[in-house]
């Protein structure tokens, strides 16, 4: 099952309570290829990068099994850039630069042999430029995940609600669903969600796990595995998309049980994540590493249950 992953390869800086990183490798594209080819092998990539990239980390894509021929890039223009400060919850953040630089007016070229996808993730990013891309497909894919922010909700909210009547899962945390919904209970905000379009909602609570709502009022809550260390939770959200989204694509399965069984697999993946800076960690673990973490969660939700 062919998997395309669109959003953003890009820059970040991050500064956290337990250290700074300086300028690195992030956008939410690098996280979800970097989880999904631990458990799928057929992604392909829609991204754009300016000339000043790090190509290693292509490399790396490239070497993990992402197709990255729809990987523009931009000569003698800069990558995005993001740096963001986090406070001591480590759920809370500062913007302190944002440089849409590529992204300004990045126009998503799908190559000819990933126009007809069996899955889509979208990754976050403008709501015109995920409507391009679902636009440019060929063929309706079986499965399409979205990932979206408050941001979005603020700027384009009818370009947003026009996307959401195009996917059928959406992923975002809880204050986001909040924010969309306009309710607080998250079952309320759930049902309003699903009105807009999305079958499924999975609403992220961070270190309190995170929420299924299926299409026949099904609910399924995995926990997040208790940690030692959490150095750093950008791209988490990413992370957890993309493992939830491989382990789909690999199975070729759609169906709430199914879905059950990826939100714990992103999960899993999730928890590798935010144990190091960036992308480090993420790009380091194995199909060896996920097993082990899989066993870890599972021990949880016995214990739990």
């Amino acid at each position: 099952m062919s998997l395309l992953v669109i959003g953003s390869v890009a820059f970040d800086a991050i500064d956290t309570p337990f250290g700074s990183t300086g300028k690195i490798v992030g956008g939410a594209a690098s996280y979800i290829s970097l989880a999904t080819t631990l458990l799928h092998k057929q992604v392909g990539l829609v991204a754009v990068v300016g000339e000043d990239f790090d190509f290693d980390f292509v490399s790396l894509l490239k070497a993990r099994g992402t197709d990255t021929t729809g990987l523009q890039i931009k000569a003698g223009e800069k990558s995005f850039f993001w740096h963001g400060k986090y406070h001591m919850d480590m759920n809370s953040r500062d913007t302190l630069v944002t440089e849409l630089n590529v992204l300004g007016d990045f126009d998503p070229i799908v190559p000819e042999a990933w126009q007809q996808p069996d899955y889509v993730m979208l990754g976050n990013l403008s709501p015109q430029v995920q409507l391009t891309t679902l636009d440019r497909l060929t063929r309706k894919p079986k499965l399409v995940v979205m990932d979206t922010m408050n941001f979005w909700m603020d700027i384009a909210l009818d370009d947003l609600k026009a996307v959401l009547k195009r996917v059928d899962v959406l992923t975002i945390n809880d204050e986001e669903a909040r924010q969309l919904s306009g309710e607080y209970s998250l079952v309320k905000a759930a049902r309003v969600i699903r009105a807009m379009g999305p079958q499924t909602l999975i609403i992220k609570k961070g270190e309190h796990g995170a929420l299924l709502f299926g299409s026949e009022g099904q609910t399924f809550f995995c926990p997040a595995l208790p940690l030692e260390d959490v150095f750093d939770p950008t791209g988490a959200g990413d992370t957890f998309a993309g493992g939830f989204i491989g382990y789909l694509a690999s199975t070729g399965s759609t169906d709430f049980e199914a879905m059950k069984t990826g939100i714990v697999y992103g999960s899993a993946l999730a928890s590798y994540c935010v144990e190091q800076f960036g992308t480090t960690k993420l790009a380091s673990i194995t199909s060896e590493d996920v097993d082990a973490r899989l066993a870890q969660f599972r021990l949880l939700m016995t214990e739990k249950a």
